[in-house]
């Protein structure tokens, strides 16, 4: 099925500074795109935020909103925005931030790198092109840039910003992909996203992008996201050994 609905699915809480910003950036671009938000009931009243501007006759049938009990998970909020947008015959499907640290000018690059390239998924890289991040504590680059990397030695992906949330997917590669055996929830699941897509045979490109670290709101980032990256890439790997063997 070829459609030209695209879709970008932004998981939210407590994102009232940003919200409404993002989705009059998103609608500003010059491509047919709407927006999904996934909001793990932010207590900010994000949601409400959403659903006040859903009203609006420019956002009318292009901004959607799924509300969850409460903070289930990064993975788990993207999982449930690619079965949505499977169902409602979306042909690209975009992951996103809501604080602007993925530009929104640079969702046209990623859309056409897969859609006029012939690419079935697109990164939006921090470090395709050296370390294109801004406002990050050097502490917090080195991690990320020293896990992407660890990430490429462990399990032999080909792609440098493993732990990248700016993606754009063709609806096969999720289609092909069977989300409800994707485990993880935070960083690792970005890696396991891009893990699977390639053992699956699919063309992966990574779009340089600069990265600007939240000017509003607070980061979600905790230990516990990376530990959970530290040893789920050695899961993936051993999983996919023993998948061999059977």
């Amino acid at each position: 099925m070829q459609t030209d609905k695209n879709v970008i699915i932004i998981p939210t809480y407590n994102e009232m500074e940003n919200i409404s910003n993002i989705i009059h950036a998103i609608f500003k671009l010059d491509e047919k795109l709407d927006i999904l938000i996934i909001d793990d009931n932010s207590p900010d009243g994000t949601a409400s935020i959403v659903k006040d501007m859903m009203q609006e006759e420019q956002f009318k049938d292009h901004l959607f909103i799924i509300e969850r009990s409460g903070k289930l998970g990064l993975g788990t909020a993207y999982i449930t925005g690619f079965k949505w947008a499977l169902e409602q015959g979306y042909e690209y499907i975009f992951e996103m931030d809501a604080d602007f640290s993925h530009d929104p000018n640079d969702v046209p690059r990623l859309l056409a790198a897969c859609r006029d390239e012939g690419n079935d998924m697109a990164i939006g890289s921090r470090y395709i092109t050296g370390v294109n991040v801004v406002n990050w504590p050097m502490q917090r680059v080195l991690m990320s840039y020293y896990a992407s990397k660890y990430v490429r030695i462990v399990t032999g992906l080909p792609v440098r910003d493993t732990t990248a949330g700016f993606v754009c997917y063709n609806r096969r590669v999720l289609e092909a992909i069977d989300l409800d055996a994707i485990r993880f929830k935070g960083y690792a699941f970005q890696i396991e996203m891009k893990y699977t897509a390639y053992k699956l045979g699919y063309k992966i490109k990574e779009v340089p992008v600069i990265f600007i670290n939240r000017r509003l709101g607070t980061s979600k980032m905790s230990s516990s996201i990376f530990g959970e990256a530290v040893w789920g890439v050695i899961q993936l790997r051993l999983s996919r050994k023993l998948a061999r063997k059977k």
